[in-house]
């Protein structure tokens, strides 16, 4: 088998963790329903994932980075299999959480670890392209993974999707054993270390940047599935084709981010691509409901969030090249954190004010990034006219790139 072959192996596996995170969006109401909680509750559920992701997967990596590299993927594939399993066995709430937690921590690890197993099986010329077919990999599961989970929530009890998840997690387990090499671990990086990057302003600005945009997908996303049903009125059938309709978007957007990125730099393509993201939102929240309406809307809004992921990446990776590793990491824990920000404060408005009201209060946070790049962009092209004057002066956002 050839190195390509088990990048791939690795990209197909990074799917199947990924559909365990996002499929809890796709099958909100159903989750509530049969837990005998709100749909807000159940939004938790996507909180208490994203947080326990965003803060145990660095730990986990740092008292595992000796370990060698494939025993880690078999373990984190192992407590990943428990984690469902749990979900499928046992009944209760406040279960279906814990069970999230060890979902959360397992993928996260092994997500970060087929990343560092790919880069070192492909060339150096290859690096970049590993690492982008995994993400596609965890990405892809938006585009089938949940849409699929709601055909089969709807036909079937929900917990057998975690049941089919749990036994193809076994499967893939024997595939690992399989089919990748040996790797050795690394010198663990320090958290102290890690967390020292966020002192530098322009990094913390960024980061602030991918918060408040994954902040605001997050949202509205959180609570798709009730609000295309009960403010939109659309069936069982119209939400499952929605779903898909917005993985697909959310695909081509990403790989036509990265394209405009090369071409026209990143500071253009964030500050369209969250313009068009919030004024979509925006569209969504006063669209008729009518799926004519709806499903172009749900397309744009995918494509133009999911635009920016590329860019993003891209960018903070310029501004600390020395330690891309770590830039990587401390992007994964924000738009986690950010997710379960999104997720919370979703439910606190779905509560509160009303189901209508995320696609408004989504758009405001997609807003307030935009406006931090375009502020970027704006105090860099200052900078560089005063250094063409000889007037030097510190400016925390030198870097952004136009």
């Amino acid at each position: 088998m050839s190195n390509a072959v088990k990048i791939y192996v690795l990209a197909i596996i990074s799917f199947l963790v990924g559909t365990s995170e996002y499929i809890i969006a796709g099958i909100l109401d159903k989750v509530a329903s049969d837990s005998g909680v709100s749909v807000s509750a159940a939004g938790q559920l996507i909180t208490v994932f994203s947080l326990a992701y965003a803060f145990g997967t660095p730990i986990l990596m740092a008292a595992t980075a000796r370990m060698e590299r494939r025993k880690l993927l078999l373990a984190a594939l192992g407590v990943f299999v428990i984690g469902n399993a749990v979900v499928l066995a046992l009944p209760g709430f406040g279960v279906l959480l814990g069970s999230r937690i060890i979902l959360a921590l397992s993928t996260g690890v092994f997500v970060v670890t087929a990343l560092t197993v790919a880069s070192k099986l492909a060339p150096p010329e290859r690096q970049g392209s590993a690492i982008a077919t995994l993400v596609m990999g965890f990405s892809t599961s938006l585009i089938i993974g949940v849409p699929l989970g709601r055909v089969i929530a709807s036909a079937y009890d929900w917990k057998l999707i975690f049941g089919g998840i749990g036994l193809l997690g076994i499967a893939a387990m024997f595939v690992i054993a399989y089919a990748i090499p040996n790797t050795q671990g690394e010198e663990p990086v320090p958290l102290r270390r890690q967390l020292a990057l966020l002192k530098q302003p322009r990094i913390a600005v960024a980061l602030a940047v991918t918060f408040f945009w994954i902040g605001g997908y997050a949202i509205a996303y959180t609570y798709i599935s009730p609000y295309l049903l009960e403010v939109k009125g659309m069936g069982e059938a119209g939400v499952s084709v929605g779903l898909f309709a917005f993985g697909i978007a959310s695909l081509i957007g990403s790989k036509l981010g990265g394209y405009s990125t090369d071409r026209w730099g990143f500071g253009r393509t964030l500050v369209s691509g969250m313009t068009i993201h919030a004024i979509a939102l925006v569209l969504l929240a006063l669209a008729a409901p009518s799926p004519a309406v709806l499903f172009p809307l749900l397309m744009l809004w995918a494509f133009s969030a999911w635009s920016s992921g590329p860019t993003q990446q891209y960018h903070l990776l310029t501004l600390a090249p020395e330690a891309s590793g770590i830039m990587l990491s401390l992007n994964t824990s924000v738009l986690q954190l950010a997710m379960a920000a999104g997720a919370g404060v979703g439910g606190l408005v779905v509560e509160g004010i009303s189901l209508t009201s995320i696609a408004w209060i989504g758009a405001a946070s997609v807003a307030v990034a935009g406006g931090t790049v375009a502020a970027t962009l704006a105090r860099s092209r200052r900078l560089r006219t005063r250094e063409v004057r000889n007037e030097p002066d510190e400016c925390p956002l030198q870097g952004a790139g136009a």
